[in-house]
């Protein structure tokens, strides 16, 4: 026995008729491999199809950060416009999805001993009552979504791990690159650099000619004490750096050993043989 596919799993896509149309980004350049109209449209039908941007820029062979970067572009407000229309359209086909699999459940296969014997079919209960809750709150959760129980909470907590990823992934787009901010610090320091010289060049021309004369001759004679004081320090580190004189070392006195003095201990056994 082999596993049919069940029909209600496969992605179909949103027909034509509810993609929004737009205005595509206008390029510099016409790559092959870039964002072309063709690639930009087919962006749009995806993410209205799956209603995940990653999906949607595996579908076009793209990175996500290229794709947040194309929405900032100048010229982009109907393609952003699309984004979020086609995104809605991913989200309710989701929820479809969702609903279909709480109400008709998923079929899954049967294995006895490394071998398929058959399938079974299993209902979410769970499911089934979160989209009651949320698609009819008026009836099942007494007119206001009802919190979220443990699993609840888990999905929440993915969902908003996913939007902080794509967050990063989109902050990350709009930061500069390690050239642009180092060709950016080039340009401060140029431009400060022009500005000193200038000032100095004001500063030089507001000055009497005797005032000059005098600057040009404090130059000189702090160059020349500058040389004599560097000769001389070159001249005293080769002088330290050089042999140096052996000392005679005067040889210590020489130690006058004195006999040693036996001494005479008489006990109280010597004075009886006395």
């Amino acid at each position: 026995m082999t596993r049919k596919t069940d029909p209600r799993t496969r992605r179909l896509p949103v027909p034509s008729g509810q993609i929004p149309d737009f205005t595509v980004v206008p390029r510099q350049g016409n790559r092959h491999d870039g964002w072309t109209p063709e690639r930009q449209r087919a962006f749009i039908e995806a993410l209205a199809d799956t209603g995940s941007i990653h999906a949607a820029c595996r579908t076009v062979d793209m990175s996500q950060r290229g794709a947040y970067h194309l929405r900032r572009q100048p010229g982009a407000e109907s393609f952003r416009a699309a984004w979020e229309a086609a995104l809605d359209l991913g989200v309710q086909r989701i929820e479809d999805v969702a609903m279909d699999r709480a109400l008709n459940g998923v079929e899954e296969p049967l294995y006895s001993y490394g071998k398929l014997i058959g399938t079974r079919r299993r209902y979410n209960d769970r499911l089934l009552m979160f989209m009651l809750r949320n698609r009819a709150p008026e009836r099942f959760a007494e007119g206001k979504a009802k919190g979220l129980n443990a699993v609840g909470r888990m999905d929440e907590d993915r969902l908003r791990k996913k939007l902080f990823a794509e967050w990063e992934a989109e902050r990350e787009a709009a930061l500069p690159s390690p050239e642009e901010i180092r060709a950016g610090i080039d340009r401060k320091v140029e431009g400060l650099r022009i500005e000193i010289e200038h000032r100095r060049q004001r500063e030089w021309d507001a000055l009497s000619e005797e005032t000059r004369e005098a600057w040009q001759h404090y130059e000189a004679l702090k160059t020349r004490d500058m040389e004599r004081l560097a000769a001389e320090e070159d001249a005293r580190r080769k002088a330290l750096s050089g042999p140096r004189e052996t000392i005679n070392a005067v040889p210590p006195p020489e130690k006058v050993v004195e006999p040693k003095v036996r001494k005479t201990v008489w006990s109280l056994k010597d004075d009886t043989l006395r």
